[in-house]
């Protein structure tokens, strides 16, 4: 008989960072973070710095968001029924490269110039 080995159950390999951040959303954090600490900085100049610290912790928040959840697929999500299983990273950027193109290919079976 042959020796048997365990498989690991992720196999995708995506590394983490303090147990919760994966590369892509840290990335995402640190992003939305930074943007944050600019509204930080301003509102601080008018005297208003613990509403910024409160930007500060929400962007971040809203920045681990999108690097991490991704969108079930379900009946219950209504229209994104069909980006099941993507990334909201993704989805925004792909979202952010058509509005920036804003080509629109329409194709038409039999349809020859």
């Amino acid at each position: 008989m042959g020796k048997t080995y365990g498989v690991p159950r992720s196999a995708k390999g995506e590394s983490r960072f303090l147990y919760v951040f994966t590369v892509r959303s840290l990335i995402t954090t640190l992003i939305f973070g930074a943007v944050g600490v600019v509204l930080y900085f301003i509102l601080s100049f008018i005297g208003l710095g613990g509403i910024g610290l409160v930007c500060v912790v929400v962007l971040a928040g809203i920045g681990f968001a999108v690097g991490t959840l991704t969108i079930p697929d379900s009946p219950i999500v209504g229209n994104l029924r069909k980006a099941g299983g993507e990334k909201v990273s993704e989805i925004l950027i792909r979202t952010a490269t058509f509005s920036k193109r804003k080509k629109i290919y329409i194709y038409r079976e039999g349809y020859r110039k």
